[in-house]
């Protein structure tokens, strides 16, 4: 630290100058960015500065300093301080011609008025906050321990299992303080409006969103149902992903945050404009007269379509509704807030835990089926990344696009199929969700 001679030698030299001067005086210094300004008249003496307050006192010089610098020296890094300095002779002439105490009070300096490029610099100098919906394995955890490990981000981890999140986390290696989890179960609005309840009142802004989370029962014969009694794969994946970024949009519009997004996860099944989504059963939403009924079973279908229920085609439906949501923010709140929409397929995670409800040998054979033959497999990590990229890379921060990836590793604008880009069935989905979810 400076040493106290050093600092008192401008302030010595001022003092005495403005002590001799006659009753009515204005006298003003700057040093290490630090602006002094002493006005004496008669009996009264008052002296402003930013950081420092100081109390004159017969006996010496008591200052405390916080997050000060003069002449370029921080004293701030030293901690709080208290340093006692002997009295200056200034002082002690000043007393015995006035019989008074000095009295120096610290008072706040208008700021300067802030400047665009400085409010956007202040917008990127706190870390971005992102929630990651089913974070606790596979892509999800990849994507959290790619933004955990840059230090730019705090992830709110919503999971259905608060422990098995915790551990995961751990397990990874992702920086106790870059992370939180938080509870969240897809498959029932209330969880949904009791986490968006839960974020509010932790008091953290809301930048980025990531609807990641999905249930996938290719093998199921009956079909199972969420707690407001929508089938389970469309009930999870996409109403409770819809109705959970209608209610964050609110706090994500008051976000300070310079890149603002909101990213659904989608899926290459769910395109029947590629080989993969022509793999029966193909995606098919119909005249939606099952998502119109409830998809609850009763008097009506549980499938989107009104047809017969099949698990893997439910999952591949849930996928189209959700590309379809995505433009759709896109094209209703996109102009207006700033905030991207976009989706992504990131790969084939072929060893994903989300083909654990699938027949065992396909869970032997599909990894090595994309990996030697279609070339399409990536690892979770690898899928984490670009997700993460998706997040936070400037390059991708186009509104209303589905990005993948080609064989070199690229990123580019995917073409969706013609069902996943109809524009007038996006408009339907999303009034029939609404109503389903009671925002309408």
């Amino acid at each position: 630290m400076a040493s106290i001679s050093g600092i008192l030698t401008p302030i010595r030299s001022s003092l005495s100058s403005a002590l001799a001067l006659p009753k009515e005086v204005s006298h003003s210094i700057c040093f290490g960015g630090v602006q002094f300004t002493m006005a004496y008249h008669g009996t009264q003496f008052a002296a402003q500065t930013i950081h420092v307050k100081c109390y004159w006192f017969q006996g010496g010089y008591n200052g405390f300093t916080r997050d000060s610098v003069f002449l370029g020296v921080s004293l701030g890094e030293h901690g709080k301080q208290e340093i006692s300095l002997s009295a200056i002779g200034a002082k002690e002439r000043f007393i015995k011609r006035n019989s008074h105490v000095l009295k120096l009070r610290a008072q706040t300096v208008a700021a300067p008025m802030e400047t665009k490029e400085a409010s956007e610099t202040k917008k990127t100098a706190r870390k971005g906050n992102v929630i990651v919906t089913g974070a606790s394995s596979g892509l999800g955890l990849a994507t959290a321990k790619a933004l955990g490990e840059t230090g730019e981000w705090h992830i709110t981890m919503a999971c259905r299992d608060f422990l098995k999140a915790e551990r995961a986390a751990r397990s990874v290696g992702i920086p106790k303080e870059n992370y939180t989890v938080m509870h969240l179960d897809l498959s029932s609005l209330e969880s949904v409006r009791q986490f968006v309840d839960n974020f509010r009142r932790s008091g953290r802004p809301l930048d980025v969103l990531v609807c990641n989370a999905a249930v996938y029962l290719p093998t199921a014969k009956e079909p199972r149902f969420t707690a407001e009694g929508f089938e389970l794969s469309v009930g999870t994946n996409h109403l409770g992903h819809f109705l959970l970024s209608r209610l964050l949009l609110e706090d994500m519009k008051k976000s300070d945050f310079n890149s603002k997004r909101v990213i659904i996860v989608g899926s290459i099944t769910g395109n029947t404009n590629t080989l993969a989504g022509n793999v029966p059963p193909k995606a098919n939403l119909g005249d939606l007269r099952g998502l119109a009924g409830g998809l609850n079973g009763v008097n009506n279908s549980t499938m989107i379509d009104g047809g017969e229920f099949d698990g893997a085609k439910a999952y591949k439906d849930s996928k189209v509704c959700n590309m379809l949501t995505m433009q759709e923010l896109h094209r209703r709140y996109h102009e207006e807030t700033g905030i991207a929409f976009a989706s992504l397929y990131p790969g084939c995670i072929a060893t994903t835990g989300l083909f654990r409800e699938h027949i065992p040998l396909f869970r032997i054979l599909f990894p090595p089926f994309q990996k030697y033959i279609t070339k399409g497999y990536v690892s979770e990590e690898e899928a984490g990344k670009r997700l993460a990229k998706v997040v936070s890379d400037p390059s991708l921060s186009k509104s209303g696009v589905y990005w993948s990836w080609n064989k070199d590793s690229a990123s580019f604008e995917n073409q969706l199929s013609k069902e996943a880009s109809d524009p007038q069935k996006a408009r339907k989905v999303w009034e029939l969700s609404e109503k389903l979810v009671g925002l309408a």
